[in-house]
This record gives structure tokens, C-alpha cells and sequence, in this order.
């Protein structure tokens, strides 16, 4: 009896462990991880008892210190960080750079790959970015608030495709591999806009000393070097130099991946040789002891090495990233970012707009609202028309609609940019809230089209 109820103990925490594993690897769980640290850090930025200790954490210094006996104090490194900047500058690198490995994979062997299967993709992302910034530019031409023009352009992957996820077969799955494709597409215009628009002043010495370290890790790429700590050490120093070029640090995330080689460092042929010998020095080892024995741990050893070598770096550090850039390097960012001190109810009146700083809370709202799925459908429809592209297959312009509706959920790339594009602090927090109000609309609009598209539909 006993036995029986400790079998049924350890079943129940194995399927437990299952489950958590599952939930872990659904796609909306990243999103709804990150939902919920939204709604943590506007507590912690309103409640009394904590927003004092909220915006104090934010911004303790981070920096290296040396302290002389005579009592000087000289910076190490990195000069000027503070827990909030640390979390922009140093964390969301991490981010960056796991998007850099996607665009690779994806312009390598993925939806970009060639151009007939690339072409739709990259249109409709290029529309979905200039429409919206369009639409803040009428809202705010001739303001202080001009420069946010490229809030309301950028996707963000993690919320739209975790809705697509909850929506189940409702949409088409070359709709959804169009818009995976799409908001990767759309994270490299973000990455570019963010490169060429809203960098500081410019150190040509730093830049220029980053440039030739990528360069040699480029050509240490073309030689074959296979080792990752071949290219840690240099992303680091690079991540340095790009700190204090001007250039915004998380670029040197996306440069510095996109030179991590694909190519496995064993070949098919050595592979398959390797693990049919590893594969009997394990058998000849085996014994009436416990599997496996001594001499087998070893051969095992040397299989994982095998195997794990046979898997080109980037797909390695892709997939090793992927749950701590979903659940820790997101979350910490929105809660660092996401946390507006909403002194009044005019706050949130996104509408409000005066002469000298415009209307940021209209332009980013009506540009993920309207400015997006339009700049998608209609960059879509025209290229269809102009024969460039095909209309992905079993789809209505309808539902193409609808799913691209959900390109107006703009949060964590939004945020990061609206955080770049303004000094006045008025302004950054009018801008999160226009975002956070905008990407739900859109959630909302997007998924009650598709709902009633996809019951059309069957009904017809």
C-alpha cells in the first residue's frame, strides 16, 4: 500500500513537472508573463506605499567605483549607469541580440530566405512602418513631440504571435508564418530606425575601434573558428565600445549576432562515423550493473559533446536564450519601464493635446490602431496586385486584415524606442501610456475579426 501511494506520488510530480514544462514552451506564456509584470510595475509606480521606493531603485547608480586615500573618487566602469539604464542598455542587449540570431536564421534558411518568399513579408513590414509614422507625423508635425515618430512602427512578436496561439485554428497557419515572418521583418527596420535616428552624438574612435573588432571576428568566422568563448569575450568589448561611441549600445547586440557562425563544427560524415563507434564502445561496455556504468558515462559524455557540436552555434544560443529573453530579460524591462506615475486623471487622457508639445498620446494610439494593420493590408494588396508576391495560401483579404490588426500590438520594441525618442519625462510617460492603450486596442480589434472572419467562414 505504501508502495502504491509513493508510485502515485511520484506520477503526480512528474506530470506536474510536465505540465510546468509545457506551459513554460506555449507561445502566449512569454506574452502573459509579460502582461502581468505590466500590471506589477503600474502598482509599484502609483501605490504610495511603493512608488517612492519604485523610482529610488531606478535610479541607484550601478557604476564601478575607486575610492583614494586622499578621498577621490574615479569611475571604472560603466560611466553613468543606473539600474534603469543598466536594464536599457545592458539587459535588453541580451534581447537584441537573440533578435539578430532570428533575422539571421530567418534571411538564411527561414521565411526570408529568397525572394519570391521574402518579398510579401518585407513589404508589407516596410508599410506597416510607414503608415503609422505617418499618421503620428500629422498628429505632431512642427511640436516637440516630432521625434517619436517611430514609437508606433515596431511589432511585438512575443504578444502578437501568443494571441495568434490563443485563437487556435481559427487562422491559417501560412497567415501565421506571415506574420512571424513579417514582425521579423519588422524588428530589422525597428533595429535600423533605432541605429540611424535615435543615437547621440557620435565618438568616431570608439566606433571605428567596435567596426575593427567585428571585423576580425567576421574573418575569425570565415576561418571556421567553431568556439563560442571566440566571440563572447569581443561581444562584450564591443557592447563597451558601442556604450560610449553614441550609437545606442543594444545595436552591438544585433551587429554581433549576425556573425555568430550557423555552420556545425562536424560535418554529416564525421557525425555519423563518430556516433556508430560511440554507439558500440557503449554496448561492448555494458554489464550486469546499473546502467549506465562508469565506462559508459564517459562514451555518453562524449556523445552530448558530439551532438551538441553538430548544432551550428546560432542555433545553439538561440535556442539556450529564448526562455530567459521571454521570462527574465522582458519582464525585467517592463517592470522598469513599464511603471508611469499617474498623478491625475488628465494622464490618461490620450487625446490631450496642446501646441507646443503636439499629440503623442493620438499619434501612437491611431498609429498602432489604424496606422499598422492599414500599412500592412495595403502594402500586401499592392504587392499581390503588382504580381511581386503571392497572397498566402488559403487565406481572404478579410482575414489578412484581421491578422494584421495584431501588428498594432507595439510593447517592448514601443517602449524601448519611446524611451529614446523624448527627454521630457512628461512626454516618455504619455507615450507608454498611448502604447499600453493602443497594443490592447489592437489586441482586442485583432481578435474579434478573426473570430467573426473565421465564423463567416465556416458558416459560407
Amino acid at each position: 500500500m505504501r508502495l502504491f501511494s509513493m508510485f502515485r506520488w511520484v506520477r503526480r510530480r512528474h506530470l506536474m513537472s510536465l505540465r510546468g514544462q509545457l506551459i513554460l514552451e506555449a507561445p502566449w506564456a512569454g506574452g502573459a508573463v509579460l502582461l502581468v509584470c505590466v500590471v506589477v510595475a503600474m502598482l509599484l509606480a502609483n501605490l504610495p506605499a511603493t512608488k517612492v521606493y519604485y523610482h529610488h531603485l531606478l535610479e541607484t547608480d550601478l557604476s564601478l567605483l575607486v575610492r583614494s586615500p586622499d578621498g577621490v573618487i574615479n569611475w571604472l566602469f560603466p560611466r553613468g549607469m543606473t539600474v534603469e539604464k543598466f536594464v536599457n542598455d545592458g539587459l535588453m542587449v541580451i534581447f537584441f541580440f537573440a533578435v539578430g540570431l532570428e533575422i539571421k536564421r530567418e534571411v538564411v534558411c527561414g521565411q526570408l530566405s529568397s525572394f519570391r518568399r521574402a518579398i510579401l513579408p518585407v513589404v508589407a513590414a516596410a508599410g506597416g512602418m510607414l503608415a503609422p509614422a505617418l499618421i503620428f507625423l500629422a498628429f505632431n508635425h512642427g511640436t516637440a513631440a516630432v521625434n517619436g515618430w517611430g514609437i508606433p512602427t515596431a511589432t511585438d512578436i512575443a504578444f502578437a504571435i501568443g494571441v495568434l496561439s490563443m485563437l487556435g485554428d481559427r487562422v491559417p497557419a501560412s497567415l501565421k508564418i506571415f506574420l512571424t515572418a513579417l514582425a521579423v521583418a519588422d524588428d530589422l527596420g525597428a533595429v535600423l530606425v533605432i541605429a540611424l535616428f535615435y543615437g547621440g552624438h557620435v565618438e568616431l574612435t570608439c566606433l571605428i575601434l567596435a567596426l575593427l573588432i567585428m571585423a576580425g571576428v567576421y574573418l575569425m568566422n570565415r576561418l571556421g573558428e567553431k568556439r563560442i568563448f571566440a566571440y563572447l569575450i569581443p561581444a562584450i568589448v564591443v557592447w563597451g565600445l558601442f556604450y560610449y561611441s553614441g550609437v545606442h549600445s543594444t545595436i552591438s547586440g544585433v551587429a554581433m549576432a549576425l556573425l555568430i557562425p550557423m555552420q556545425p563544427r562536424y560535418s554529416r560524415e564525421y557525425f555519423a562515423h563518430k556516433m556508430r563507434w560511440l554507439n558500440a564502445r557503449v554496448l561492448r561496455a555494458a554489464t550486469h550493473e546499473d546502467f549506465p556504468n562508469e565506462e559508459q558515462r564517459f562514451y555518453l559524455r562524449r556523445i552530448h559533446d558530439l551532438t551538441t557540436r553538430s548544432v551550428g552555434m546560432s542555433y545553439r544560443l538561440e535556442h539556450a536564450l529564448a526562455p530567459y529573453v521571454a521570462f527574465v530579460v522582458m519582464p525585467v524591462f517592463a517592470l522598469a519601464n513599464a511603471g508611469v506615475e499617474i498623478s491625475s486623471a488628465e494622464y490618461l487622457d490620450i487625446f490631450h493635446r496642446s501646441a507646443e508639445a503636439g499629440s503623442v498620446g493620438m499619434g501612437v494610439f491611431f498609429g498602432l490602431l489604424a496606422g499598422k494593420p492599414l500599412g500592412i493590408f495595403l502594402a500586401s494588396w499592392g504587392a499581390v496586385r503588382l504580381g511581386l508576391a503571392e497572397r498566402p495560401e488559403g487565406t481572404s483579404w478579410r482575414m489578412l486584415l484581421a491578422v494584421a490588426c495584431l501588428g498594432g500590438i507595439g510593447f517592448t520594441m514601443a517602449i524601448f524606442v519611446d524611451s529614446l525618442a523624448f527627454d521630457d519625462p512628461a512626454l516618455i510617460d504619455r507615450g507608454k501610456i498611448s502604447i499600453l492603450m493602443g497594443s490592447v486596442a489592437a489586441a482586442v480589434v485583432g481578435s474579434l475579426l478573426i473570430l467573426l472572419f473565421s465564423k463567416r467562414q465556416k458558416n459560407g
